[in-house]
């Protein structure tokens, strides 16, 4: 009777009766997922028959498969491009932005709220969005305005570098955004007292950026770049909405061939297998986040 009362005690004075519920939600929704994913990749499992056996086959038809390699030179090029116009698109207009309300500028709020609009907007809509600027004909607003200036008419989505180009050209448009919030919030919190030190020392404009704010910036931009990459590599909506993984395969990124290899071929272990792939970079990507920010924790 004392064990259960000290138990009952104990119980009601943690958070344990809070998290049960939501633990087991986590479980269902998340962990469960994962571990039936990570079963069936070993197995040669189907949409079409529930019959299937456990094997490595699926992992050595994928790692084998010349297209398997190529959808990863895809996925690291649209990936790197990404998120390195991401981060200096980011960057410049969280600067522009602090520095006109700095200087008591009018249009530094429409800009902000314009600039936030494209991290709001669904990336399927995003695709069609951009869809229709890239269409291929005089009615394609881009193409339209370059056969003003005397161009003729590019061909954005049907051939295979131009449409992986416009693909990368629509997520950075996206993912700017989001990018400029994070930058503008650690702006916000750098010591103004610091840099006015610098400016009366004579420190020019590229010296205070370049051996001040950015420095200071280290973590935020850590933090940034760690969340757009497992982003980016996760993107399926946008890319399936703007071109469906074409011409051919040149834009099909990682995501977007889970969803080709489940539901257009039926293969369910393959999916599954790629599926286990692009978990792994999502988990060597937290790994990373963890360590250098916890890195960057200690050294401050």
């Amino acid at each position: 009777m004392p064990i259960n009362r000290h138990f009952n005690r104990v119980f009601s004075q943690t958070a344990l009766p809070w998290l049960i519920p939501i633990s087991l939600i986590l479980i269902f929704v998340f962990v469960y997922p994962i571990v039936e994913i990570v079963r069936l990749s070993f197995t040669d499992a189907t949409l079409i028959d529930s019959d299937y056996n456990y094997t490595l086959d699926s992992y050595k038809e994928i790692l084998f498969s010349p297209h398997f390699f190529q959808m990863l030179m895809v996925t690291f090029i649209f990936v790197f491009f990404s998120i390195t116009f991401q981060m200096f698109f980011g960057f410049t207009v969280a600067m522009i932005i602090d520095q006109g309300e700095k200087r008591a500028l009018r249009g530094t709020v429409l800009t902000r709220t314009s600039v936030l609009t494209a991290w709001a907007i669904p990336g399927v809509i995003i695709g069609v969005i951009w869809g229709i600027l890239y269409n291929e004909t005089n009615a394609g607003i881009i193409n339209y305005l370059l056969s003003l200036i005397g161009f003729d008419t590019l061909p954005f989505l049907s051939e295979p570098v131009m449409a992986l180009f416009a693909v990368t050209l629509a997520n950075i448009w996206r993912g700017t955004a989001f990018s400029m919030i994070l930058i503008y919030a650690g702006l916000k919190t750098l010591p103004e007292d610091v840099i006015e030190a610098a400016k009366i020392d004579g420190a020019s404009p590229w010296q205070q950026l370049v051996k001040m704010i950015i420095p200071m910036l280290v973590p935020i931009l850590l933090i940034n770049l760690v969340i757009i990459s497992i982003d980016t590599f996760n993107t399926f909506d946008m890319v399936m909405a703007l071109t469906g993984g074409g011409p051919g395969q040149s834009t099909e990124v990682i995501s977007l061939s889970i969803y080709s290899l489940v539901f257009n071929q039926f293969s369910l272990g393959q999916g599954a297998a790629t599926a286990v792939v692009l978990l792994a970079i999502n988990i060597i990507m937290t790994v990373i986040y963890i360590v250098f920010l916890g890195r960057g924790e200690t050294a401050s």
